[in-house]
């Protein structure tokens, strides 16, 4: 890859996913690509095989494994993603397959040809047939970050968001668990970045399936929302 080429940086955040995370990494690597990529994946701390599976993964270049010592929360490694990624353009998937990574070269797309700063896929621009309360709790969260910052989001906790490299390396994120999705919407909106949403599909999992947010986090997101908020006013 010559230096000037674009490279697409894929954050995979991944924690007790040893059924799904090969999966994910595979499908990574074969589907149709607008640019090169790299895959950098961060192990947080897993205690399922997660760690086995990833080491018996066959890997090359494009694929960085990053093991956690211990559990930290998906925003640390989410932030050990970005202080590793090279890449021109720089997106976040998840391990557990609720979003087929098929989906992202779309979303990547608009950012590599200069149409867009950032890219989210909102969940819910489509029908969805997501459980009655993972579809409230997201709208309560993305209708206040709506309000707080004068955004007109559909979708602020998903996990795809796509944005230019240099974008993603200015931001200033602290958060450690699932309130990096309300840290980075809200560093975005601050920094004047429009946010640009295209409709993904997704299959909703349950707790029993091994859903990891919890009502708490949605608190944890209204605390972080309304704090950047504040600090904003003040800078």
């Amino acid at each position: 890859m010559a230096p000037s080429d674009p490279l697409v940086s894929i954050i995979v955040p991944v924690f007790n996913e040893a059924a799904s995370v090969t999966a994910v990494v595979d499908r990574l690597l074969t589907i149709q690509f607008p640019a090169s990529r790299e895959i950098i994946v961060v192990n947080d701390g897993s205690t399922d095989g997660t760690r086995a599976a990833l080491e018996r993964m066959a890997t090359g270049p494009a694929v960085q494994i990053i093991h956690v010592d211990r559990n930290r929360g998906k925003g640390y490694a989410v932030r050990q993603g970005f202080a590793r990624a090279r890449g021109s353009v720089i997106a976040i998937q998840d391990a557990d397959l609720e979003l087929d990574p098929a989906q992202l070269p779309d979303l990547v797309g608009p950012v590599l040809r200069g149409e867009a700063d950032v890219v989210y896929g909102s969940r819910f621009l489509r029908s969805t047939s997501a459980p009655f309360m993972t579809v409230a709790g997201n709208r309560l969260l993305t209708a206040l970050t709506n309000l707080l910052f004068h955004a007109s989001l559909t979708d602020m906790e998903t996990c795809y968001k796509v944005m230019r490299g240099d974008i993603a390396r200015s931001l200033v994120l602290s958060a450690d668990r699932f309130d990096i999705e309300p840290e980075i919407t809200a560093r975005l909106l601050l920094g004047g970045y429009r946010i640009v949403e295209q409709p993904v599909s997704f299959d909703a999992r349950s707790r029993a399936a091994g859903k990891k947010m919890r009502w708490r986090d949605g608190w944890m997101a209204v605390r972080v929302l309304i704090r950047q908020r504040l600090r904003g006013r003040r800078t």
